[in-house]
């Protein structure tokens, strides 16, 4: 479980002295939840990040314990180091947007005929309970040959999943190779 820091002040200079003893800045909240202003070490947060086996993950907060999931972050225009992570308390039987990152499987027709698989939207928004979430959304990319792409109109209901993307949206294409 990754453990936090709540942040007594949130001016500038409180948050350079907590990034500079190698904290990452957070901000926790939920629907009808108060906003916690927390700090979590980089590398532990980082480390839990990566080996997470769902979206949600479990933090402790002061004495609050709560699963969470990443909605935004913010990094370094130039280093690419994470400055700042918004984090949203999944609650159970609540409908809310998440974004679920999309899984190409198989190996697609048109790379053989010097193209190349092209992820237009590597997470998408859908509305859900935190029960119902997939981990990821599998897309099958292996009939796809040279300009064929796949739509959010073309992916496979998921139950009590809805995707709130336009139908229209390109997640998906086979491009060709410059």
């Amino acid at each position: 479980m990754l453990e936090g820091i709540v942040r007594e002040s949130t001016g500038k200079s409180a948050t350079k002295a907590l990034r500079r003893d190698g904290y990452l800045i957070a901000n926790i909240y939920g629907k009808g939840l108060e906003n916690i202003h927390a700090a979590f070490k980089m590398n532990e947060y980082i480390r839990t990040v990566r080996k997470k086996e769902t979206l949600a993950f479990p933090v402790k907060v002061g004495d609050k314990e709560m699963q969470v999931v990443v909605q935004s972050y913010e990094a370094h225009p130039v280093t690419g180091a994470l400055l700042h992570v918004d984090l949203m308390v999944a609650q159970p039987g609540v409908t809310t947007h998440y974004l679920v990152p999309v899984k190409a499987e198989g190996t697609p027709i048109g790379l053989k005929n010097k193209g190349m698989l092209y992820v237009a939207k590597p997470r998408l928004r859908v509305k859900a309970k935190i029960e119902d979430l997939p981990k990821a959304i599998t897309i099958d990319v292996s009939d796809l040959d040279l300009g064929d792409s796949v739509l959010i109109r073309d992916l496979a209901d998921v139950a009590n999943v809805k995707f709130t993307d336009a139908d229209r949206v390109s997640v998906l294409s086979i491009i060709k190779a410059k």
